[in-house]
């Protein structure tokens, strides 16, 4: 029987690896969770919701001011595999970095199959383009991090292998770094998972949108971070994305997060001081 992909011989076995709800016992405790630490962010950090940055209607981000004239600011991507899950529903990852300083820009996209991954990426790098051109909302254009959970780690990598200039006439340094959490970046498997009715995936998409075969030198550096007790294949996605990053000669540092598994992960960005938050204020 040939594998379908690498050592998996069947959808199952990929199953397994990639449906993170199945991978704990009580998804609901995560989700009540994450409900009441978005209910805080909502209530405590006065957020400007839904600016629009391109022309349908999911082309909207949240944004969490911090204080000062000109913060630093974090642009983030949220996850749920591209298919499920909006902006407000991470509201809670701008809580740790507006403690530690930072604006946060939490950007929502057109998700699948209602567009297709080529179009999920255009907005991600629309809605950079637009927030560094944006001069009515107040942080600091040379100190702009990229970050995002899961799918969101995945779009996270693609901001930063964006050919600035050429594309959108913006210094190719816009980025001064990246931090994805759990990311994923060779999407070879998915078509041979649950993912791939929403996902319609083709080979052309899967190369031209796996951050894993476009890493080249000269790029920002990435603290690549997951959860210790996430399967085998995200620790393979984030560390194989760690490599090459590293073997073309830019800047990584990596964290398997002690006993994390896919949500808690995110912990990190929940308040000030966490391991993850200290190299957020390094990076600027």
């Amino acid at each position: 029987m040939a594998n379908l992909y690498r050592k998996f011989k069947t959808q199952a076995e990929l199953d397994v690896q990639y449906d993170v709800e199945s991978s704990v016992p009580d998804f609901g405790v995560y989700l009540r969770h994450f409900e009441e630490q978005n209910a805080k962010a909502l209530a405590t950090l006065s957020p400007q919701m839904k600016l629009r940055y391109g022309e349908t209607r999911p082309e909207y981000l949240d944004f969490y001011p911090a204080e000062g004239e000109a913060p630093p600011l974090l642009v983030f991507f949220h996850g749920g595999y591209w298919r499920m899950l909006a902006s407000e529903d991470f509201a809670f990852a701008a809580l740790g970095p507006v403690a530690t300083g930072f604006s946060v820009a939490n950007v929502n996209y057109t998700l699948c199959p209602n567009v297709t991954m080529d179009e999920i990426v255009r907005q991600c790098r629309a809605a950079v383009a637009w927030l560094i051109r944006n001069e009515d909302l107040k942080f600091d254009r040379r100190r702009v991090i990229v970050a995002g959970h899961s799918a969101g780690g995945h779009l996270t990598a693609m901001c930063l292998l964006t050919n600035w200039e050429e594309d959108y006439g913006l210094p190719n340094d816009c980025l001064a770094g990246g931090i994805p959490v759990s990311g994923l970046f060779d999407l070879k498997p998915f078509p041979y998972t649950f993912l791939q009715p929403a996902l319609q995936l083709d080979m052309a998409q899967i190369l031209r949108n796996s951050p894993q075969f476009h890493i080249r030198s000269g790029l920002p550096p990435v603290h690549v971070t997951y959860g210790a007790a996430e399967s085998t294949e995200f620790h393979r996605q984030s560390e194989e994305f760690a490599d090459a990053w590293e073997a073309a000669g830019n800047s990584v540092t990596r964290y398997a997060q002690p006993d994390k598994n896919h949500f808690t992960a995110m912990a990190e960005f929940e308040q000030a001081g966490t391991p993850v938050m200290e190299v957020l204020r390094g990076m600027v």
